[in-house]
C-alpha cells in the first residue's frame, strides 16, 4: 500500500539532496522546523491518506454527487474524512499559524499534498479549494473583509469557489454578462449565471464564499470593465455569525467523465433580485485580482495531473512486478513464465513513465522552492528575478504536467492490458480523473499562448534568459562528473536549440504572420517542457553521481543508479524526438492557418 500513492524515497531525494530544503530551516521564517519535524508531518500525511482517504476514493467515484431542489450532496463517505482533514489542520499549510496554517515551506507542503491528492483528489479539494479565495481577500480585501473571511477560508471552516465561466463567454471572460449594481449601503446587487463551478454548492460546509466576476453597470466593455465581488451563500453579520440566505443557488450539476465526487455546478445569482456581494478591491480591477487566484489554481491543476500520473505509474509498476505472463524472450521454450516487467516493451513504458514522473516532481518542487526563496530574497532585484521565473514556469506546470500526467495514465493502463480498462483496477479512474486538468483553469492551448505571447517576452525576455542560465549551471556541473559529460552536451545543445526556436517564433509574432506563430505555440510549450525534463534529469544524475562517490548503502545505491540510468534513457531516447519537434516548429508551416474551413470536411 505504501507505493500506490507516491515514492517517499524520491520525495526525500528532491527535498534534501536536490533542493537542500534544510538550508531554508536556518532562516527565521522557517526556524521552528527541523528535518525531523518535517519528516513527521509527511509521515502523518501518508498515514492519514492511506487510512482515511484512499479507502473511499473508488467508493466516492461510484457514488458521485447528487442534486435535488437547489441542493448538492457529496458522496456520503466523504463526510468523515473531510471532518478529520479539517481537524488535522491539513489546509493552507504554508500560511502563518495565526491564520490557521502551519507555516511550512511550499515544497514540503507539496510533499504532504502528494499523499492527500494522490489518495483522493476530489475529497480533499473541497477543503483545499477555498485557500485561493482566502488569499485574494488576504491580499486585496478591506480589514473588515479579512477579519470576517480569511481565517475561516484558510482553515476550511467555510469553503470557497471561483465563479468565472459563463455559457456564452467561456474562456473569453471579457464577454461576460453578469451585472452588478451598487446599493446605498455599499454592497452590490448581482445578477447572472455561471457554469462549470467547482464546489459551487455542497453539504460539507455551513457557508460557501464565492468570488464572482461581474461588470458594474456602466463599466467599460471587455476585461477592463470587470470587477470582482465576494458573494457568500449566507450573508455574514459584523460579529462573524451567519445571517440571511443569499440569493445565489445551484440550478444543476454536470455529469462528467471523471472526478465524479466533485460538484460541478451551474450557479444562478439574483433570480429573486436579492443577491448581494461585497466589492473586493476597486471597481474594474477584477481581472488583476483574479489572476492571483488563477495562477495558484493553475499550479494546483498541474500538480493534480502530475499526481494522477504518479499514482498510475506506481500501480503499473506494482502490477508489472506481480503479473506473470509469457516467457523471457532469451530463455528456452521450457522456461517458466515471468513477471511482465521482464519484457522489453513493458520496461520501455515503465522507464518512460518513471522519467516523466520524477522529472515533473523535481520541476514542481523546484518551482515551489522559488516561492520560499523569493520571500527571503535579500534584494528587490533577486526577488524580481525569482518571481519572473515563477511566472514563466506557471503555464508550463499547468499545461505540460496536464498533458504528460494524462499520457502517463494512458501508458499505465497499457501496462495492465485489458484489465486496466476495467473498473476493477484503479488506473481506469486515474485516467478519467486526470483528463480534466488539460481543460479547466484555462485550456492547455491558452497556457501555450500565454507562454509564447507574454511570458517568453516579458521584460525583454529576461525570465527566459534566466531560465537558460539555470540549465547551463547544471550542464556545467555535469561536465565535470564521470560519465555525464555526453549527456550534459546533449542537454546543452537542446537548450540552445530551444532558444533559437523561441527567437524565431518571437520574430514571427512581431510580423503580419502572427497567427502562424501561435499555430505552433502548443508544440513549443511541449518542447520547452521536455527540455525542462532533461534539465531536471541531468540535475538528478549530478546528485546521484556525487552520492555514489561518497559511498552509500546497497539499497540507496540502487536508487541512485536508477536515477542515472533513467536520465540516460530520457536524454538519449526522448530528447532527440523533442529536437525533431523543434525542427518542425522552425519550418513554421502555415498549413493550419491557411486551411479553408470547407476543406476540413462536412
Amino acid at each position: 500500500m505504501a507505493q500506490v500513492i507516491t515514492d517517499r524515497r524520491d520525495i526525500d531525494f528532491i527535498l534534501y539532496e536536490q533542493l537542500d530544503t534544510e538550508a531554508l530551516l536556518k532562516e527565521k521564517k522557517y526556524g521552528a522546523f527541523t528535518r525531523k519535524t518535517l519528516d513527521l508531518i509527511i509521515n502523518e500525511a501518508r498515514s492519514f491518506a492511506l487510512k482515511e482517504l484512499l479507502p473511499i476514493c473508488a467508493e466516492g467515484d461510484r457514488q458521485g454527487v447528487t442534486f435535488d431542489n437547489n441542493e448538492v450532496k457529496v458522496p456520503a463517505c466523504f463526510h468523515r474524512a473531510h471532518k478529520l482533514y479539517l481537524e488535522g489542520e491539513w489546509t493552507s499549510l504554508t500560511e502563518p499559524v495565526e491564520l490557521g496554517g502551519q507555516g511550512l515551506p511550499p515544497s514540503v507542503a507539496r510533499a504532504v499534498a502528494e499523499y492527500m491528492v494522490g489518495a483522493n483528489y476530489t475529497c480533499v479539494n473541497y477543503a483545499n479549494f477555498g485557500h485561493g479565495t482566502g488569499k485574494m481577500i488576504d491580499l486585496f480585501g478591506t480589514e473588515e473583509q479579512k477579519r470576517l473571511f480569511v481565517k475561516k477560508l484558510y482553515t476550511a471552516e467555510w469553503t470557497g469557489g471561483m465563479l468565472l465561466t459563463e455559457s456564452d463567454a467561456g474562456s473569453d471572460v471579457g464577454a461576460l454578462t453578469t451585472e452588478a449594481v451598487k446599493n446605498d449601503d455599499g454592497t452590490y446587487s448581482i445578477t447572472g449565471s455561471k457554469i462549470f463551478i467547482t464546489n459551487g454548492e455542497h453539504d460539507l460546509s455551513e457557508n460557501i464564499i464565492s468570488p464572482v466576476l461581474a461588470r458594474v453597470k456602466g463599466a467599460p466593455e471587455g476585461t477592463k470593465g470587470i470587477s470582482i465581488f465576494i458573494v457568500p451563500k449566507y450573508w455574514v453579520n459584523p460579529d462573524g455569525s451567519l445571517g440571511d440566505r443569499n440569493d445565489i443557488y445551484c440550478t444543476g450539476i454536470e455529469e462528467k467523465m471523471g472526478i465524479h465526487g466533485s460538484a460541478c455546478c451551474t450557479m444562478t445569482m439574483g433570480s429573486k433580485g436579492q443577491c448581494r456581494g461585497m466589492l473586493l478591491g476597486e471597481e474594474n480591477q477584477g481581472m488583476k485580482i483574479m489572476f492571483h487566484m488563477m495562477n495558484e489554481a493553475r499550479l494546483g491543476v498541474g500538480f493534480q495531473a502530475f499526481v494522477h500520473g504518479s499514482v498510475a505509474y506506481q500501480y503499473a509498476l506494482n502490477y508489472a512486478r506481480e503479473r506473470i505472463q509469457g516467457k523471457d524472450m532469451t530463455a528456452g521454450k521450457d522456461s517458466p513464465s515471468v513477471p511482465i516487467i521482464r519484457h522489453p516493451d513493458v520496461r520501455r513504458m515503465l522507464m518512460w513513465m518513471k522519467s516523466y514522473v520524477e522529472g515533473m516532481r523535481s520541476f514542481i518542487y523546484y518551482t515551489e522552492s522559488l516561492f520560499a526563496k523569493a520571500s527571503l530574497a535579500p534584494t528587490d532585484e533577486e526577488r524580481k528575478r525569482l518571481k519572473g521565473l515563477i511566472g514563466l514556469y506557471t503555464p508550463l506546470i499547468k499545461a505540460f504536467s496536464a498533458q504528460r500526467g494524462f499520457d502517463i495514465t494512458v501508458q499505465a493502463m497499457q501496462v495492465y492490458g485489458g484489465a486496466g480498462y476495467c473498473k476493477e483496477y484503479p488506473v481506469e479512474q486515474q485516467l478519467r480523473d486526470c483528463k480534466i486538468a488539460s481543460i479547466y483553469e484555462g485550456t492547455d492551448g491558452i497556457q501555450a499562448m500565454d507562454l509564447l505571447g507574454r511570458k517568453i517576452v516579458m521584460d525583454g525576455g529576461k525570465a527566459f534568459g534566466d531560465f537558460l542560465k539555470e540549465i547551463q549551471a547544471v550542464v556545467d556541473a555535469a561536465k565535470q562528473k564521470e560519465g555525464l559529460a555526453d549527456l550534459a552536451g546533449q542537454v546543452e545543445a537542446a537548450a540552445g536549440r530551444l532558444g533559437q526556436v523561441a527567437m524565431a517564433l518571437g520574430k514571427t509574432i512581431m510580423s503580419p504572420n502572427v497567427k502562424q506563430a501561435f499555430a505552433h505555440a502548443f508544440p513549443f510549450l511541449e518542447a520547452m517542457g521536455d527540455v525542462i525534463m532533461a534539465w531536471m534529469r541531468l540535475w538528478r544524475a549530478n546528485v546521484a553521481v556525487d552520492a555514489i562517490a561518497k559511498g552509500v548503502k546497497a539499497k540507496d545505491e540502487a536508487f541512485y543508479r536508477g536515477q542515472i540510468k533513467t536520465s540516460e534513457f530520457f536524454i538519449q531516447t526522448v530528447l532527440p524526438c523533442t529536437l525533431g519537434k523543434m525542427a518542425s516548429i522552425e519550418q513554421m508551416s502555415n498549413a493550419a492557418v491557411e486551411m479553408d474551413e470547407a476543406w476540413f470536411g462536412n
